[in-house]
């Protein structure tokens, strides 16, 4: 069962940065129901898609994907999530034909050089 499923209603998106100021390229968006929706390039997997390194720094600070990215070797990562079906979403994004976007919790960025909190 998807997130979107699971949590019911339309979706509503807040654009958080791209590669393009018309929703044509990878973009990152925020969801209202406190996850990370990715518009990335299609790949064979309906679940899976391609976007570039540089996509990420668009992620507000102190978070990250809550989902294990596949680096390609050639500047981009493969992203695995539940496939956005919201027709609200989808209307929001106005995605191409050879792209495809996933939602993905928002994880907690955990540095390993951090200080310790000690309470």
């Amino acid at each position: 069962m998807s997130l979107t499923q699971i949590k019911g209603g339309t979706m509503e998106l807040d654009r958080l940065g791209g590669d393009s100021t018309d929703g044509q390229s990878p973009t990152l968006f925020l969801s209202d129901r406190d996850t990370y929706v990715v518009q990335g390039w299609r790949t064979d997997s309906l679940a899976t898609i391609e976007i570039p390194h540089r996509l990420i720094r668009h992620l507000r600070p102190g978070t990250c994907l809550g989902a294990l990215l596949h680096d390609t070797g050639h500047g981009t990562f493969l992203l695995a999530g539940d496939p956005v079906t919201d027709p609200g979403a989808l209307a929001q994004m106005r995605l191409p034909g050879h792209e495809s976007a996933v939602e993905v919790g928002i994880g907690v960025e955990r540095r390993r050089d951090a200080a310790s909190v000690v309470r």
